[in-house]
């Protein structure tokens, strides 16, 4: 894990989480699915004037509460705490009872009306079962698991829950709390939210553009069978184009956010700039070369490790673009002692040698590290270094204070000379090409090479555990990673990307199967028909290395 010492901004505690328990209630409208939604008092202390599902915290007598709910055989004991925390709440809040009498009737206007819908938690069930009424919580599902956002002053750790509405209620909001209850189409309430006049808050959008797809409140319910969150989330938050920008785990800039501001701090900007370098901890820099297109994204990431005291090393700086090579030098104050390309290609390996020439303009000359390219490289990505580095080496620089070590690992795949370095201290994986942000990287055979690529991806995975890794730093996007044990860690997207190209390996080989007189160019058509057709030429490399494996394999 990151040293303490690294971290850019002062450490701080977030505020602790307090349990709470939301409920969606849908019905089927006239255009389909519609999700019930009410106005907060503009005094709340927690999202002031937004557009919510009903729900509040969970009150230690809805944990005395099972005996008087139903409940399914697959639903745990803290699911049911949490159902009847959500059917009390929308009680109180909207006069909505998901209840039943002992043949099976819904709780009616009649019932309700003989509840008070202000008594306390541990009354509110009493009430219920001198009614006849038994709570319907093995009709409330899991829908999503939300945990309240790092920075700020309120945090809840909240189940997102669904429930079908009951015939023959009508909310009526307490008009305290809440005001205005409103049946919304999700598609319409995102719609409305754009247009400024529907305000909702970050998990609410997420989840209702989950929703959209959705037909009905059957097709929705159907999906929550498993007693499973459709996704876990507590997100981050930095700053694009001047405005605050929240992230959950799946995005492309969660990762970043986790590794520069662990606590939550919304300090990070994540526009892509290449003027200046972009700290990512004390010991590291990312200057970002001017070459962005469809092969490079936003353009090459090159890296500085190390510090004043102990110099620093210089990873992959990028194509021969002498401004940005300069920008290089000065942020490591004209003090780099190695230069490590982590493979050959044209947009990786050409600044190495004028980069240390201008290095050597000031006195000193680093070497150039890494390996050279085979001879199944392609005329452009010849590259030899100034000494060729091994699979388990170490590259350290030491200061009066402090180490900073990088080790090197071979992994041929997307090229035969790649290799990745693992910063061991700060468990950080430097992934060259192998690991990208945001798409996989191309496989071009005969340089590029599918099964080694697998392996290679497998040899990450054992780093990370070794390393205790929580992060990726990719040659091309974001920071890739998570805390570790938090949802998409490094280990999982690491794990994400090798289903990910299995599931386009049996993709292909099934068109394989179906079209065996077909061409390539046929077989590139159908097994990346979820690909745009302007990228196929691009995929078509990686169709190569497939079909190469595949037919190795028999």
């Amino acid at each position: 894990m990151v040293r303490p010492t690294q971290l850019i901004h002062t450490q701080r505690e977030p505020a602790p989480l307090r349990p709470a328990a939301t409920v969606l209630l849908l019905r089927n409208g006239p255009q389909g699915l519609e999700v019930l939604m009410t106005r907060r008092a503009m005094t709340a202390s927690f999202a002031p004037g937004a557009y919510v599902f009903p729900g509040g915290g969970i009150d230690p007598a809805d944990a005395q509460a099972h005996a008087l709910a139903a409940r399914r055989a697959t639903q745990s004991d803290t699911q049911l705490t949490q159902a009847i925390a959500a059917i009390r709440e929308s009680f109180e809040e909207l006069g909505i009872l998901l209840a039943r009498h002992g043949d099976g009737r819904m709780a009616d206007d009649s019932d309700i009306a003989a509840l008070d819908r202000h008594a306390s938690a541990a009354d509110f069930a009493q009430q219920c079962q001198q009614r006849g009424l038994t709570l319907a919580a093995d009709q409330v599902y899991l829908l999503a698991h939300w945990v309240t956002d790092r920075d700020l002053p309120r945090r809840f750790d909240v189940p997102f829950l669904v429930a079908h509405m009951p015939d023959g209620q009508t909310p009526v909001a307490d008009d305290k709390e809440q005001f205005e209850p409103v049946w919304v189409r999700p598609a319409d309430a995102l719609s409305r939210h754009a247009a400024g006049d529907f305000f909702i808050i970050f998990p609410t959008i997420r989840t209702l553009e989950r929703l959209q797809h959705f037909a009905d409140a059957q097709s929705v319910l159907a999906a929550c069978a498993n007693e499973q969150p459709w996704f876990t989330s507590c997100p981050r938050a930095g700053w694009i184009a001047g405005k605050e920008s929240r992230h959950m785990e799946h995005e492309p800039p969660f990762g970043e956010l986790a590794l520069t501001c662990p606590d939550g701090q919304i300090v990070h900007h994540l526009d892509w700039q290449t003027d200046q370098p972009v700290l990512l901890l004390k010991n590291v820099q990312r200057l970002t070369a001017p070459n962005p297109g469809v092969m490079t994204g936003p353009g090459t990431n090159s890296y500085l490790v190390g510090d004043p005291d102990t110099g620093f090393i210089a990873i992959d700086p990028g194509p021969a673009d002498l401004e940005h090579l300069d920008r290089l030098w000065r942020a490591a104050g004209g003090n780099i002692r190695l230069i490590v390309c982590t493979h050959s290609h044209p947009d990786h390996s050409p600044g190495a040698a004028p980069l240390q020439a201008l290095c050597a303009q000031h006195g000193h000359r680093p070497p150039v590290l890494g390996l050279s390219s085979a001879a199944t490289a392609r005329a452009h990505s010849h590259f030899t270094p100034d000494r060729e580095l091994h699979d388990g080496e170490l590259l350290v620089l030491q200061g009066t204070h402090i180490t900073h070590t990088l080790r090197v690992v071979h992994t041929p795949g997307h090229a035969a000379n790649h290799l990745c370095l693992v910063l061991e201290e700060d468990g950080l994986l430097f992934s060259g090409d192998h690991v990208l942000n945001g798409s996989t990287t191309v496989v071009d055979p005969p340089d590029g090479h599918m099964h080694d690529y697998l392996q290679s991806l497998d040899k990450l995975l054992d780093a990370c555990e070794q390393d205790h890794i929580e992060f990726i730093l990719p040659a091309h996007g974001y920071v890739l990673g998570n805390l570790w044990d938090e949802p998409h860690d490094a280990r999982a997207c690491i794990a994400h990307l090798k289903a990910h190209r299995l599931k386009r390996e049996a993709k292909i080989l099934g068109v394989m199967q179906q079209h065996p007189e077909g061409s390539m160019d046929d077989w590139v058509q159908l097994a990346y028909d979820d690909v745009p057709p302007r990228l196929w030429p691009v995929a078509m490399r990686s169709l190569l290395a497939h079909v190469e494996r595949i037919r190795s394999l028999g």
